[in-house]
């Protein structure tokens, strides 16, 4: 339809462990009397995982946390206008006792059969079969390409002491808060300074300590790359088993390299990742390639590396580039 602006918008299948298993939750809208997932229009400049974990909390008072990039679905509005929501799974963590309100007033945390059979649309169900073939997610990481640091050949001391400049500043900033998201409990840093002042804000925020960790570093002189991508994939797969969530920042030279071949390991494994519900992975290195100040949300079951979302803020409705 021409002259109508496409509707941006996110949402989150959130889920809990309940006696009788999996719940997940749905709401009911009075003004359309129909059932529906949590979602809602993104704000001017919103990322669109931003939008989904604040739009769950508005919509179904319960926090949550992401873990899964679900396909997005696409479909018409009553007016015409085309709409595209970008749904996330997330586990929920707390809830402040919900209030009923003019857009939800129902909130009901159902099991999933019921819950595909109660929701009003096509497109939910889909979303609601997405999920439910995801495998248990057992880990969630975040990983983050340290932000601009100037040049290199402007600066004149060593060159792991080169530090962020005002926009690395500011773009560390602004991904501290959709790093903050998962909750994350440690923080590892290469070693050069650009990388820990990547993370400084985020601990800051979050009032954790960044833990040094050369495994992250860009491979030296004379190392051979491809020992020190397996190294850096080697110390994820590490945080990803102590299955709490985490955040990492590396290099530009680290991260597809390692990213690749986890993907790579994870389809030889049990097939590819096109077929757990989640947004397929990357193949390559390539697919990899993260931008400075930009970074990833993966997801793991036990070993296997099942999704990754792109988190970056230039790109908001690209989650990822399959």
């Amino acid at each position: 339809m021409a002259g109508v602006t496409p509707v941006r918008a996110a949402g989150g299948v959130v889920w809990r462990h309940c006696d009788d298993g999996v719940r997940v939750c749905v709401v009911h809208r009075p003004r359309y009397d129909d059932w529906s997932l949590p979602k809602g229009k993104l704000d001017p400049g919103e990322h669109p995982l931003t939008a989904a974990v604040r739009e769950v909390a508005e919509e179904a008072d319960v926090h949550g946390v992401p873990e899964v990039r679900l396909p997005p679905v696409h479909y018409r509005m009553r007016d015409g206008a085309p709409k595209t929501v970008e749904f996330w799974s997330m586990r929920a963590v707390g809830s402040g006792g919900f209030q009923p309100e003019t857009e939800v007033d129902t909130v009901r945390w159902l099991p999933l059969a019921e819950a595909l059979r109660l929701v009003s649309y096509p497109h939910d169900v889909r979303v609601l079969e997405d999920f439910a073939a995801l495998p248990p997610v057992s880990a969630v990481l975040g990983l983050v390409r340290h932000a601009p640091a100037g040049s290199r050949g402007t600066w004149s001391g060593p060159d792991t002491a080169r530090p962020l400049d005002a926009a690395g500043l500011a773009q560390a900033r602004d991904v501290a808060g959709l790093l903050a998201l998962i909750r994350p409990v440690r923080l590892r840093s290469a070693a050069p300074r650009r990388c820990v002042q990547t993370l400084q804000p985020l601990a800051e925020l979050l009032d954790r300590p960044i833990e040094v960790d050369s495994a992250y570093d860009e491979p030296k002189p004379g190392q051979d790359a491809e020992e020190n991508a397996l190294a850096a994939a080697g110390a994820l797969l590490e945080l990803a088993r102590a299955g709490e969530p985490a955040v990492v920042c590396s290099q530009g030279k680290v991260i597809p390299e390692a990213l690749a071949w986890l993907a790579a390991a994870s389809a030889a494994s049990t097939g590819p990742a096109a077929s757990t519900g989640a947004v397929p992975l990357p193949g390559s290195a390539e697919d990899f390639r993260t931008r400075k100040g930009t970074g990833w949300l993966l997801a793991f079951s036990g070993d296997r590396l099942v999704a990754a979302s792109r988190l970056d803020g230039a790109e908001r409705l690209a989650a990822i580039a399959p």
